[in-house]
């Protein structure tokens, strides 16, 4: 896993106390933390409905002292914001050649030698989907570790982490569990969001 925003020392104590400023400014409500004693997670962000999803998420990440990484797709890594985007913890995933992303993500989790979290949008979209793409889940069943259950939810001003999600292998339990959990939110653009 590459240098971020979050792992600069200085940078990240200053971005954390505006975005602190600014999420009060505009009435949102943080909750939650990370549970203790365990350093890498695989966090849901859902629901993805909007680009302002991206700076939101930043924020709060940077409210609750999170270490994370994100997927996102290619086109938004080429020049001349790659380098940005990677920077702001980034990760570039072709969709067209994304078979192997799965292993590869558990991999690098497994590899970090320190607190990580990777989050990963479960519609892989923002457009409207009908079904999830399951990919998180298969990344945190991989590489051993829990998912944390964050959100977002635009109409009540609140974003956070919710409870931790220990996969079991049963995908189709599992899910119907966790798309339970999900179902109270709404995104900023609502009617995209599927919980199916």
């Amino acid at each position: 896993m590459h240098r971020t925003i979050f792992t600069t020392p200085g940078v990240n104590s200053l971005l954390r106390a505006a975005s602190l400023a600014f999420l009060k400014l505009k009435g949102w409500t943080i909750d939650g933390s990370l549970p203790p004693g365990q350093t890498k997670f695989v966090l849901i962000a859902a629901p993805h409905t909007s680009n302002w999803d991206l700076p939101y998420t930043l924020m709060v990440a940077f409210a609750l002292r999170l270490t994370p990484y994100w997927m996102g797709k290619s086109q938004i890594f080429s020049w001349p914001f790659g380098g940005l985007m990677r920077w702001l913890g980034g990760i570039s995933v072709d969709r067209e050649q994304a078979s192997n992303l799965v292993a590869a993500s558990a991999a690098a989790l497994q590899a970090a030698d320190f607190p990580v979290q990777l989050i990963v949008p479960p519609e892989g979209t923002r457009s409207k989907t009908r079904y999830w793409k399951t990919g998180f889940y298969w990344i945190a069943h991989s590489a051993q570790v829990p998912i944390v259950m964050a959100y977002m939810d635009y109409p009540r001003k609140l974003s956070g982490l919710g409870p931790v999600f220990v996969p079991t292998g049963d995908i189709d339990a599992d899910m119907v569990r966790i798309k339970a959990y999900y179902a109270q939110f709404k995104g900023k653009n609502w009617q995209q969001f599927d919980h199916q």
